[in-house]
């Protein structure tokens, strides 16, 4: 029984592993969706131990650890990094099939050169192994991302951010090129508590009064240039954790703002309505400004109400859901269509049973000029494993070229997630190497090389218009 981590990773078949580690293997990583904290690449401090670089803001490993029952003193609390990783380390040989235990076995191989699986027994022992080699290697944030040969990342900041550390890295040389992704979602959100609020922080930020539906829209592309001139970035980000199209007409759109702004009770209806308008407005700005719009659909947030408010949001309370139908999603990109404004366009379903459904969706808005033109994103958050990814293989590739995919990203707040990277290219290489082995693919290896550097860099690198150069 193998009791070390194994090269062969995923790579169930010869034509497979040939294709990873001949092609895939050393390609460069564009991660052009995560949420690292870019004070942290600016500051670029080295990290105190594994514990910070495994257990800081990673709601992954929270929420695995909660199910275990640890208290949470060692999740979100005061106890030390030491004190979290030692209780972490109890429970990781525990994980058996789950994607945690798989990304830290990589994590620990790629970062340490540590090939054994850590247990309580041997905890202390890689405890100290890894302290002393951050130490000696000098393993600060932009460390790792130069050892993972990260070539671009892009976090991702709210319109009225003054990108003042994006300003800062701009100013250096660096390996990796920092970017920002504009999300605007607090403005979408007309029925949050701090609707009102929000909107006078971004008047602020843009310098220019919010008296309308359509003075906020000003301000949002005042603000979403601003991030293109700081940074170069071509990266939108849009949350819809619902969505309906509802028609609407501009006179009904500025009395659901005034109402919202003024802290009157929306009808559903209404809501549908102020949504459609905000998503269709800044689709329509995010074409006009060569950004790409990216919807991220189906989240189910702050489930466990009473934690989050002991604990705080994005801490691992969030779920799946379908209330943001197809049809919905549909209508928005008909409209778009119908005036010739549809921007590129990724679409990020969470509900993976559902992933056929988007992806025929997709294929449906496509035209002539731009290859790819609405997509499927990578599988992300609770579908970004090895079965997840291979799912969306197995059952898009049959309504939508896998070949033409923007490759992975990490959607990660940890500095040595790039190995998910690595995951997906090895699972992309074993399924390609299984079409080729079972006679279902045989148009030959350069072809297949051809796809696989594709996916992996040079689709993202051409999609966003990044200019990486190799």
């Amino acid at each position: 029984m193998n009791n070390r981590f194994s090269e062969e990773l995923f790579l169930t078949n010869e034509a497979g592993k040939m294709l990873y580690h001949k092609y895939a293997e050393h390609m460069p990583i564009i991660d052009y969706h995560c949420h690292l904290q870019p004070s942290e690449i600016a500051e670029n401090k080295e990290f105190e131990d594994l514990g910070e670089m495994w257990l800081r803001g990673d709601h992954y490993k929270w929420r695995c650890m909660r199910t275990f029952g640890i208290d949470e003193k060692y999740i979100t609390g005061d106890a030390s990094y030491y004190e979290k990783y030692m209780k972490f380390a109890q429970i990781l040989p525990q994980l058996v099939g789950n994607p945690i235990y798989i990304w830290c076995a990589l994590e620990l191989k790629r970062y340490f050169d540590i090939d054994e699986p850590l247990t309580a027994a041997n905890a202390q022992e890689i405890y100290d192994r890894t302290k002393k080699l951050i130490t000696e290697k000098h393993m600060t944030r932009r460390w790792c991302m130069e050892h993972s040969n990260v070539r671009l990342v892009s976090t991702t900041e709210d319109p009225i951010d003054d990108l003042r550390y994006h300003k800062a890295l701009n100013e250096e040389k660096m390996f990796t090129r920092v970017i920002t992704a504009f999300r605007p979602d607090k403005a979408m959100f007309c029925t949050n508590a701090d609707f009102a609020a929000y909107l006078d922080k971004l008047s602020a930020a843009a310098q220019q009064p919010i008296g309308s539906f359509a003075d906020m829209l000003g301000a949002l592309e005042k603000r979403l240039q601003y991030f293109q001139q700081v940074t170069g970035t071509t990266v939108s980000d849009d949350g819809i954790p619902y969505f309906n199209w509802a028609d609407y007409t501009p006179a009904e759109v500025e009395g659901i703002f005034a109402k919202a702004r003024s802290g009157g009770k929306l009808t559903r209806h209404e809501i549908d309505q102020y949504q459609s308008a905000f998503l269709f407005e800044m689709a329509r700005i995010y074409n006009r400004n060569h950004y790409v719009m990216q919807l991220h659909i189906g989240t189910y947030l702050d489930a466990n109400t009473s934690h989050v408010k002991s604990v705080g949001q994005s801490t691992g309370f969030d779920c799946c859901d379908d209330a943001a139908p197809v049809k919905g999603v549909g209508e928005l990109l008909n409209n778009l269509t119908t005036i010739g404004e549809l921007p590129k366009t990724i679409l990020y379903p969470l509900d993976g049973t559902k992933i056929e459904t988007w992806a025929i969706l997709a294929a449906g808005f496509c035209d002539n000029g731009t290859k790819a033109k609405v997509q499927l994103g990578a599988p992300w958050w609770f579908n970004d494993q090895a079965f997840g990814i291979q799912r969306q293989f197995e059952a898009c590739a049959n309504l939508y070229p896998v070949s033409l995919s923007v490759g992975m990203l990490t959607d990660s707040r940890s500095f040595i997630s790039y190995p998910r990277h690595e995951l997906y290219r090895r699972v992309l290489c074993s399924y390609l190497g299984s079409l080729v082995e079972r006679g279902e693919y045989f148009s030959g290896e350069e072809e297949l090389k051809k796809t696989i550097e594709n996916v992996c860099f040079n689709n993202v690198n051409e999609f966003f218009d990044f200019n990486v150069e190799i």
